[in-house]
């Protein structure tokens, strides 16, 4: 390596850093992609996936609607959503606003081709959004709502009670997927550095599949919420990032000192 090339690695904030980046997909490649920029070598290791719903006619039906204008809003609470919309090839009409929960969900939006009209601006739940969107929208309006099987339609309740026309559809089931050997004794052993945590089901699947975290490994959550869910299920968070962001998620984890290089070997 020469002296310009050694300069310029040390001009990034995160060189020396195996970070584990949670999600594949789209959304995973940027985060990749932005790690690397940073010096970072990222880990690309897809810890939760989605499982058709047990109700496709319902979810194919309402799609099918969708494409053919039927809705003037789409609601997406998390990007797994955004991923059963990219495998069904999901149209949404020009005059279909979308409404995503948080930057996670806007990111993944925008990564596969979709734009994002609406993100709350302060709460980023449920709740923040119905409470966003019954205050933008004082007339009643017609409005796709899809979540995971398990998740309380909370937004569906609040947008009915504030008089809006709202189908509610189940689009998906939530399954953890297994990381390979060689990442498991890699987290274990401390070679991973850190562990992005996006969200409560990552959270979990974190915690249930690296039963052994060392301390030196920084887990940092992209948001409170994301933080109370991850403590919840166990995890010990050490930064929170300081907006719902994938860039604010990375530069709180560049806020901490180079790992040890012997870790690197």
């Amino acid at each position: 390596m020469n002296s310009t090339q050694s300069h310029t690695d040390a001009l990034k904030p995160l060189t020396g850093w195996r970070v584990l980046v949670p999600r594949g997909g789209p959304w995973g490649d940027v985060v990749a992609a932005t790690l690397r920029t940073k010096g970072a070598v990222p880990v690309v290791a897809p810890l939760v996936n989605f499982a058709p719903t047990d109700d496709q006619e319902t979810l194919e039906r309402a799609l099918a609607d969708l494409a053919a204008g039927a809705f003037d809003w789409i609601t997406l609470t998390s990007a797994v959503t955004v991923d059963v919309l990219a495998a069904y090839r999901a149209v949404i009409p020009a005059h279909t606003r979308v409404a995503a929960v948080g930057e996670t969900t806007a990111a993944a939006l925008q990564a596969v081709g979709y734009r994002v009209d609406l993100v709350p601006d302060r709460d980023n739940s449920a709740a923040g959004m119905a409470r966003q969107m019954i205050a933008l929208e004082p007339e009643p309006r017609d409005i796709l709502t899809l979540r995971n099987e398990v998740a309380k339609p909370v937004l569906t309740r609040e947008l009915i009670a504030a008089g809006h026309r709202v189908r509610s559809v189940v689009a998906y089931r939530t399954v953890g997927v297994p990381v390979t050997e060689r990442i498991a004794r890699d987290v274990e052993s401390g070679r991973i550095n850190a562990i992005l945590i996006t969200s409560g089901s990552i959270a979990e699947q974190v915690h249930l599949q690296f039963p052994e975290i060392p301390p030196t490994t920084l887990i940092a959550a992209i948001g409170p919420r994301t933080a109370k869910d991850a403590q919840r299920v166990g995890l010990d968070v050490d930064v929170v990032a300081d907006t719902l962001t994938v860039d604010a998620l990375i530069a709180a984890v560049a806020r901490f000192p180079a790992p040890h290089t012997e870790l690197q070997r």
